[in-house]
């Protein structure tokens, strides 16, 4: 039966107390490091605390008993246990609870003797002997421990180690002290431990034991402060610790450091940089500039001294000022010195003067104000046409040429000196002025005239002044349109040919014909004077411009013509209302508000559609060069009249189908090849009827191709013809290769120039101008809905009826009564009121010039259609995208002007687009986002709806979840931490400084971040790359 001993004071046995906690500094191979010392059984005179017990039952064994030592002069208390003589031993030792405090590990350092068993003053008595003990330890959450538990065995304790001598000893008079120290992981959330000692035989004594734990001290490194710290479990030996920058420094990546298991620092990484105005000191502080100094980058480095002509006055200093008639462009490093403008350049004078040009030259400024940067700018009056070599502005060298001016004619010429600070000074730019006036030109060109015509041909000659025959190097003809709507031709012919016949023009539209000789010594000749004709006019018609003796009789003629012309239109309007009012005044109540859902039909809206007459579709009396009128085919009684009228019956032998290459609402869409025998085979696109289509389905089937058979445009799908009288039925129409316009984008994202885009927008621009003239209204024009062949010409296509089907969130359409509407391409007012114009198709023009810039992305991202609608209506606009023209997003704003009667036309939409292919320059700026463009605090967005948006929290997780993680240390790295700071990033913040160099993540990216943007819309009054109008 165990039993507990009674503790008596007999040397050299002692008591002991728990000694209280203390702290040490101590010194490991120069790093100091913290000791918590919880426990030393040396610092109290007693150890009453302490817990005896023997296992088993022996009358000479006596367990462990305290005596006292005289250590270094001390008396301190010890245990001892010494029962060799008594067989099974089994003798427990055990310290009171010991609070762990904020320990991870513990260090138990044991100070202790121990007899060698031949030794024994009486070997013949000796039973059992031993020469080491164990170590174990409990852990508990509160002081739980009485003589009965835990158990005394080796279960209940866990064992540590078995511990024995190095040193041992024969006699008490040649006592060797052994020292030995083991560590000891602790379980994550107990209070404290009991250690434990098992005698099992030895003759051992304790002199002390000391139970701690280490700390790794305070430490400030690379400008981070790392709080001291309990040293990490035993294995594996270190714990990572995140460090605090120091005051007025910021993260430049997250400081860190490795707490070792003996309380030293090692391996750190990271660290903080000091804030601007703030110099960095021995990685310890960040101290402010003082008045003088500035420092403007974030960094380690010391202030610097105010540059050349600036000064500061205050600490904390970011920048210096510029002192009073000095500057700095905003592109210049705030190091560099202020400065001013140049001074006027001198001794402009005249190289050379032709009757068509002038030659100047001058020399530099007297004063460049500073810079390297001077550079010139040209002036001249009067020059509406001139051409200057190298240029006219920017100029970087001093001399220019002036070419294209007019013989006998005085100019006026300004050259200004500028450079970096010129436009940011409020100092006058100085210019040196010259006068000069052309050398008279003589006549070169003769007899310039028309010989021959034809529909869309005309062929001019000429001839030369003998006298300058031998010099002409070639010779330049140029077409342009009379009234200046149009494109400018002009192109060189040799010298040997005197004849040049201008092709493809217009039918229709008057042009001016004018032809000029370079020579080899004079260099251009001034152009003749224009003939003026009409392609397709009779040839007696041709005409120069009329003189202005133009006869009397003429004039008279031409009014009374004009005014025969007016009586009769007059007379039939007069006839045209009497009858609709007699017949048709409900349906055409009808029409103004509440129209049936007819696609091309322009809906009745004479105040905003002034070209569209009440309930007619054709004009009663279209003149030969008028555009023909769209005719609805639902007017027709019998459909399939409209069909015969429209379209050409192709025989089906003459077809043959190749592949399947999609499919359509009402069958399959397959490619083929059209053999006809008047024309070479045509491969050819082929919309079938499915078998068991309804009648309905056959009527809308046709119906699409009674639309489409009206249309002959180069922008316009073609349909070569339908097939009737045999089954399937069919729709042919030409082979566009590369298919739709959105698919092709997305498969071909970011391999086309500006100008190619461009040049498909005007394609597309082109088609729905000669729609509008017809005065059809699409109502679905989308990438998806325009094809587009092997040479990048685009086709507006998909003229089928609206389908009634239900709520269809995933292509971006809601129905309501009447069709299918395309939410995201469809304007606000046809919408709201079913209102469908041209107006409202150049609305959706204005969608697929985003859809062509963003190669294919889906407007509005992944918004729902009741959100699209809402923040349309309270004027949210789609952003610019990535590397967008501002010049073409602004004219994507003009078509998305909530007044349709603001919005251009598509005539006006073309002349644009022609301007920016002619002036490529005009795209060089790309749209930015716009910040200024605040949104009413009345004014929220639905973009936050639970379940739509991912609420990121940190820029890990971001860039996972869109699998962009390769950049994560990139960002982190350039110190782009939060989402805000994400969002406020451009496309140049991503390619410069994070180092996203690849066109397609670039992309990947800057689309998640502007939905990012769209989505915390409705959340901030601020609207980043947002538009409201």
């Amino acid at each position: 039966m165990a039993r507990r001993r009674t503790v008596f004071s007999v040397a050299p046995y002692f008591i002991v107390l728990i000694c209280f906690s203390t702290v040490g500094l101590c010194a490991r191979e120069g790093r100091p490091f913290y000791e918590i010392v919880l426990l030393d059984s040396s610092k109290f005179p007693n150890l009453k605390n302490w817990t005896t017990h023997i296992n088993g039952q022996s009358d000479s064994n006596t367990g462990w008993k305290e005596g006292s030592y005289r250590d270094n002069g001390n008396i301190i208390r010890i245990f001892s246990s010494c029962s060799v003589s008594s067989p099974d031993v089994d003798n427990w030792l055990r310290t009171p609870y010991i609070p762990r405090q904020g320990a991870n590990s513990l260090r138990i350092e044991i100070r202790f003797s121990m007899r060698r068993c031949d030794g024994h003053s009486d070997p013949s008595t000796i039973k059992q002997c031993k020469e080491t003990f164990n170590l174990y330890y409990y852990e508990a959450d509160t002081d739980i421990a009485n003589t009965q538990m835990p158990t005394w065995d080796s279960v209940s304790y866990t064992h540590i180690d078995k511990i024995a001598a190095d040193n041992l000893y024969d006699s008490n008079t040649d006592i060797k002290l052994n020292t030995e120290v083991r560590d000891v992981s602790l379980s994550p959330g107990m209070g404290g431990v009991y250690i434990a000692f098992q005698d099992m035989g030895a003759c051992v004594t304790l002199i002390s034991i000391k139970i701690s734990y280490i700390m790794c001290p305070n430490v400030t490194k690379n400008y981070a402060f790392f709080k001291e710290t309990p040293v990490g479990r035993v294995n594996p030996g270190f714990e990572e610790h995140f460090g605090v920058c120091v005051p007025n420094a910021v993260e430049k990546t997250r400081p860190r450091y490795l707490c070792q298991s003996d309380g030293a620092w090692i391996y750190e990484s990271g660290g903080c940089q000091c804030l601007s105005g703030y110099a960095g000191q021995d990685g310890t502080a960040c101290v402010e500039c003082r008045p003088g100094f500035f420092k403007w980058l974030l960094g380690n480095t010391p202030c610097y001294p105010c540059p050349p002509n600036s000064y500061t006055n205050t600490p904390k200093s970011v920048e210096c000022n510029c002192a009073d008639g000095y500057y700095r462009n905003p592109k210049d490093s705030r190091n560099s010195s202020c400065t001013q403008p140049p001074s006027k350049p001198r001794n402009l004078v005249a190289e050379e003067i032709t009757h068509n040009s002038i030659t100047l030259s001058w020399i530099p400024p007297v004063s460049d104000g500073g810079r390297k940067d001077v550079h010139y700018r040209i002036a001249c009056s009067p020059c509406e046409s001139v051409s200057f070599h190298p240029g006219w502005e920017n100029i970087n060298q001093t001399r220019v040429q002036i070419f294209g001016l007019t013989s006998s004619t005085k100019y006026s010429v300004r050259v200004s000196a500028l450079n970096g600070v010129s436009n940011i000074s409020h100092i006058p730019v100085e210019f040196e002025e010259g006068q000069y006036t052309t050398k008279a030109s003589t006549q070169t060109i003769l007899h310039f005239q028309i010989s021959n015509r034809n529909q869309a041909e005309i062929t001019v000659t000429w001839d030369v002044v003998p006298s300058v025959q031998s010099q002409v190097l070639f010779y330049q003809v140029k077409s342009a349109p009379r009234l200046g709507y149009g494109d400018v031709f002009l192109t060189n012919t040799s010298s040997t040919h005197k004849n040049y016949t201008f092709k493809n023009l217009n039918l229709g539209t008057e042009y001016s014909l004018q032809v000029r000789c370079y020579l080899n010594d004079k260099g251009w000749g001034d152009f003749t004077q224009p003939v003026y004709v009409i392609p397709g006019e009779a040839a007696g018609e041709k005409k120069m411009d009329a003189p202005p003796e133009m006869s009397v009789g003429i004039i008279i003629g031409s009014v009374l013509a004009v005014i025969l012309c007016m009586a009769i239109a007059t007379g039939m309007i007069v006839i045209l209302i009497k009858r609709n009012n007699s017949s048709g005044q409900n349906d055409k109540g009808n029409m103004e508000y509440d129209p049936p859902y007819n696609p091309g039909e322009v809906l009745h809206c004479p105040q905003l559609e002034p070209h569209m007459n009440g309930g007619l579709t054709m004009p009663l009396f279209p003149p030969n060069d008028c555009v023909k009128s769209y005719v609805d085919p639902h007017t027709y009684e019998d459909p399939n009249q409209a069909v015969r009228e429209f379209t050409r019956e192709i025989d089906a032998s003459h077809i043959t189908i190749e592949s399947v290459i999609g499919g359509g609402e009402f069958g399959d869409v397959c490619k083929g090849k059209l053999r006809n025998p008047l024309k070479p085979e045509m491969s050819v696109a082929i919309k079938t009827l499915k078998p068991g289509a309804t009648d309905k389905n056959r009527l809308d089937f046709l119906t699409e191709a009674s639309i489409m058979g009206q249309f002959e445009d180069k922008n316009v799908i073609f349909l070569e013809g339908v097939v009737t009288k045999s089954h399937p039925i069919m729709i042919v129409t030409e082979y566009m290769e590369n298919g739709s316009l959105d698919t092709f984008l997305r498969n071909n994202d970011g391999k086309f120039t500006i100008i190619q885009l461009v040049g498909m927008m005007r394609g597309i621009a082109l088609g729905m101008r000669y729609l509008s003239n017809m005065g059809y209204v699409h109502r679905d024009l989308a990438a998806r809905n325009i094809l587009i062949n092997d040479n990048l010409v685009c086709k507006v296509a998909d003229f089928g009826l609206s389908r009634e089907i239900d709520i269809d969130t995933t292509d971006g359409a809601y129905t309501t009564k009447g069709g299918k509407i395309p939410v995201r391409w469809t304007a606000p007012e046809a919408i709201a009121f079913r209102k469908f114009t041209s107006a409202s198709d150049v609305w959706s023009y204005g969608v697929v010039m985003w859809e062509v810039v963003s190669y294919g992305e889906r407007p509005y991202w992944n918004w729902s259609n009741q959100d699209v609608i809402r923040a349309v209506d309270r004027g949210y606009r789609l952003p610019p995208p990535m590397d967008c023209p501002e010049a073409l997003h602004q004219l994507m704003l003009d078509c998305w002007q909530k007044e349709r009667g603001n919005r251009p036309k598509f005539d006006i939409i073309v002349k644009s687009l022609d301007k920016f292919i002619r002036a490529p320059e005009l795209l060089r700026k790309i749209a930015k986002p716009r910040p200024e463009f605040l949104m009413d605090t009345n004014r929220t967005l639905p973009m936050n709806r639970q379940g739509e948006v991912s609420n990121f929290t940190n820029v890990e997780g971001w860039l996972i979840s869109i699998k962009m993680e390769k950049y994560i240390d990139n960002f982190l790295n350039c110190g782009y931490r939060t989402m805000e700071q994400v969002i406020k990033m451009t496309q140049q913040d991503l390619e410069q400084r994070v180092g996203v160099t690849l066109i397609g993540h670039q992309k990947k990216i800057m689309n998640s971040i502007q939905t990012l943007r769209a989505q915390r819309f409705g959340q901030f009054p601020q609207v980043s790359e947002g538009f409201l109008v």
